[in-house]
């Protein structure tokens, strides 16, 4: 079996056993609280400024895994395409940060992106895997929260958030195929690094959080 299609098997698995309750994604275990969807509709200016440190964040990820894995020339120019893509977004965001007269101002991390690493594995090949993991998620939650926040916020941020919902899609799979591949290659079973990453990214989502961020859970 060939990485896409193990990628989709994990994926279509994943669904079924997640699709219960009335939220159905191929990877998210939660959907977002509607206790975060009314703090981020009330503090547009923090939602914003935070989207935007998280579109340099993904364009520094994805640099930093061509770097890491460097011999891989196929996983290098889809990073560097990824890269490109998440900079571009970040200049939509900054400009229409600008646009709305938002201040520009520094903001400490939340705990999500800390929380999904901490189970990324210390040593190869496993870290590979475990990153790309790592990375589906995180692309696949900002996809999730570009739908669930563009018809609740409206106005030019829901327009911005409606327009980028499609990249973020396109992201989550890029990761999970190369995710996938790794763990062909390397003989790895993927399925349960997945579910353990699931479990974690759900938990960060649904828990209480004493501070807000595009990424972070339930308001405290």
């Amino acid at each position: 079996m060939n990485a896409v299609a193990h990628a989709n098997v994990v994926a279509h698995g994943n669904a079924e056993a997640y699709g219960k309750g009335g939220f159905t994604h191929p990877l998210l275990l939660a959907a977002t609280p509607c206790l975060w969807i009314e703090a981020a509709c009330a503090a547009p200016d923090v939602l914003l400024l935070d989207h935007a440190n998280c579109e340099k964040k993904a364009a520094s990820t994805a640099l930093a895994l061509m770097f890491a894995y460097a011999e891989d020339l196929d996983l290098a120019v889809r990073m560097s395409r990824l890269a490109r893509e998440e900079l571009r977004h970040y200049e939509q965001v900054a400009k229409l940060i600008k646009a709305l007269h938002i201040v520009p101002r520094r903001l400490g991390p939340g705990r999500y992106a800390d929380g999904m690493r901490r189970g990324v594995a210390k040593t190869e090949p496993q870290r590979e895997v475990d990153l790309f993991v790592c990375g589906a998620f995180i692309e696949a939650r900002s996809c999730e929260r570009f739908a669930a926040l563009a018809p609740a916020i409206g106005g030019a941020p829901g327009a911005l958030f409606q327009s980028l919902h499609a990249a973020e899609a396109r992201h989550h799979r890029v990761y999970l195929e190369l995710a996938s591949r790794a763990a062909v290659r390397s003989g790895i079973d993927m399925a349960p690094r997945v579910a353990a990453f699931a479990a974690t990214e759900a938990e960060l989502i649904t828990g209480r959080d004493d501070v807000f961020r595009f990424h972070s859970g339930v308001p405290g």
